[in-house]
């Protein structure tokens, strides 16, 4: 097991941080998190960071195996995606500030520091998809240039992917795999990684690739945008019919009554 990665600093204070299903996630708006994340781009001190974003789904894997637990817990930041975080921050009396879902904040990410000459690298996928994720993301981010992609087929040898990608020499590593796998990937490999940061991003480049569209505004707002994903991936449907009532179970009965403060920054 590797040591505990360094906390990304983000100012003279601590941010806030939740305590769900024994997984720490920091309630941050969306312009914090940007900055945030930002601020481990540019930190210069030679080290790798990761930040992990967890849902009900995540957080009921965490729930199940302590091992991956301890991973999620071992990001530089953890941001919460989705209703089921909403409610047992409610549930503590605390108003999450944002839904960071990494199909919005990675975009935004990219639209919000466009220009100031950073770059990322894709690994995830099939082959064919990542190609495709790729071709979107150059059309729809000018600002920011692709270093490169590789499909995610690296679990058992991860060496040559390793190569490529600091050889690529990117600013953000954003790595789609699925839970669990990708938080354990960056998590086994982040001490190998030349990056500033690596992110696990879930399917957002079944998105970008064409596999999955994403729900209209109107659903998102409702807090029900895992009902659009069920539609198109009806092989989740545990995850969610079975996995988010689980979830409501586990969290009302685990769930303290105040956050927990957040590791130190400095």
């Amino acid at each position: 097991m590797h040591e505990k990665h360094a906390s990304i600093a983000v100012g003279p204070d601590s941010p806030t941080h939740l305590s769900v299903l024994g997984v720490r996630i920091a309630n941050m708006s969306q312009p914090e998190a940007i900055e945030t994340m930002e601020a481990a781009i540019n930190a210069e001190d030679g080290r790798s960071r990761a930040l992990y974003i967890v849902n009900a789904h995540t957080l009921n894997l965490g729930h199940e195996d302590p091992s991956y637990r301890r991973v999620l817990n071992s990001g530089n930041l953890v941001f919460g995606d989705g209703t089921g975080v909403r409610w047992a921050g409610r549930v503590q009396g605390v108003t999450m500030r944002a839904n960071l879902v990494g199909t919005d904040l990675v975009p935004e990410l990219f639209r919000t520091t466009a220009g100031r000459g950073y770059r990322y690298f894709l690994l995830g996928a099939t082959a064919e998809t990542i190609a495709l994720a790729a071709r979107e993301a150059e059309k729809r981010f000018p600002g920011w240039e692709l270093a490169g992609h590789h499909h995610g087929y690296v679990i058992e040898d991860s060496a040559d992917a390793i190569e490529r990608i600091n050889a690529a020499a990117p600013h953000v590593l954003l790595v789609g795999m699925g839970n669990p796998l990708q938080e354990r990937w960056i998590h086994d490999h982040l001490h190998e990684l030349r990056v500033p940061l690596s992110v696990g991003v879930g399917g957002l480049f079944d998105h970008w690739g064409g596999n999955l569209s994403r729900a209209p505004g109107w659903i998102r707002h409702l807090g029900v945008e895992w009902l659009q994903i069920l539609l198109q991936q009806p092989h989740k449907w545990r995850r969610y019919l079975l996995g988010n009532w689980q979830f409501v179970a586990r969290m009302l009965r685990t769930a303290a009554p105040q956050p927990v403060a957040g590791p130190s920054t400095r």
